[in-house]
């Protein structure tokens, strides 16, 4: 078993430096052939005379040949270098570290919940079926139909304005403290953005775990322990939820990068300076450095959820062939 897990960790290992490399040199292209750049997009002085633009270019390399900026910029990606943004002359790390905390920690508590929500009630209108299973369906459509803007605005306008119950802007009240108060402002301030994240992701997740479960409830062992008397209860947390853990387990996988970047429109509306909001403003300024940055990161978590999945699904079914 464990010489299982170790060689199918050295494959993932190395498909996954593969496949970086191959992001890399795909997205580098993709990014620099685009038209325009930082230089022609209107975020210089526009008194820079065409000498100190060039001068500028040289000074972040720009004025090499591309194969040439990709294997100085994939040399210092090997040393954990982003470089230095174009728009604030800072670290493109430090431009990440500061943000990535509160956008990580906003979609992975609304991923739990998701998980949470699909997992109790899919599983239950699985089992129920009737009046329960058609109202959970259309909950479930309701949910996969709604834009996740639109429920937003709804939310800032009953909740925010005319109710007055949550704040609709920021992270943070003006006269936040320090310490527990201060985390306790910032959850108030996440209520509404998670709520809208919940509601717009659960839907899905629930159709699928109830079509699962329902495969699962037709198969033979649980047929004979219907038939011996065994408790519902006994059968939820003994033959189903072992039965839906690995495809929880790949869904989870796969639900990574959402956390880094999932959340674009909805930090566009709350005001939120997260990761989407920096990688909206990178994108409309050509920040190639912190655009490569969050790009890099995002395929690096994605690969990685894979590889964790499947370490976890051979651990789960030894006999699962790789």
């Amino acid at each position: 078993m464990k010489r299982a897990l170790v060689k199918l960790f050295i494959r993932k290992l190395l498909y996954l430096c593969g496949m970086l490399l191959l992001i890399s040199l795909i997205g580098f292209a993709a990014v620099h052939i685009a038209p325009n750049s930082f230089f022609e997009a209107g975020s210089l002085n526009p008194g820079m005379t065409p000498e100190a633009i060039e001068k500028l270019k040289s000074v972040y390399g720009l004025d090499k040949a591309l194969h040439i900026q990709y294997l100085h910029w994939l040399d210092a990606i090997v040393h954990l270098d982003f470089g230095v943004s174009f728009a604030s002359g800072r670290s493109v790390w430090d431009e990440i570290r500061e943000r990535v905390g509160i956008t990580v920690g906003m979609n992975l508590t609304a991923m739990l919940l998701i998980f949470f929500l699909s997992m109790r009630y899919g599983i239950r209108s699985a089992m129920r079926g009737g009046l329960y299973e058609k109202s959970m369906k259309q909950l479930s459509l309701l949910s996969y139909a709604m834009p996740s803007f639109y429920l937003a605005l709804i939310l800032i306008m009953f909740f925010g304005m005319k109710l007055e119950l949550f704040p609709i802007t920021g992270i943070h009240s003006i006269d936040s403290k320090e310490g527990l108060a201060g985390w306790l402002d910032v959850a108030w301030h996440m209520v509404l953005p998670i709520s809208v994240i919940v509601f717009t992701g659960f839907g899905s997740m629930l159709l699928y775990i109830r079509s699962l479960t329902k495969d699962i409830l037709e198969s033979d062992y649980i047929f004979f322990a219907k038939a011996r008397g065994v408790d519902e209860k006994i059968v939820v947390k003994h033959y189903i939820i072992p039965n839906l853990m690995p495809f929880i387990v790949t869904i989870l996988g796969l639900s990574l990068p959402g956390l880094l970047g999932g959340s674009v429109i909805l930090e566009q509306i709350f005001s939120i300076d997260g990761m989407g909001m920096l990688f909206y403003r990178s994108a409309l300024g050509r920040d190639y450095p912190v655009i490569m940055g969050i790009m890099m990161i995002g395929a690096f978590l994605t690969l990685l959820g894979n590889m964790v999945a499947d370490l976890i699904l051979l651990k789960l079914d030894p006999h699962r062939e790789r």
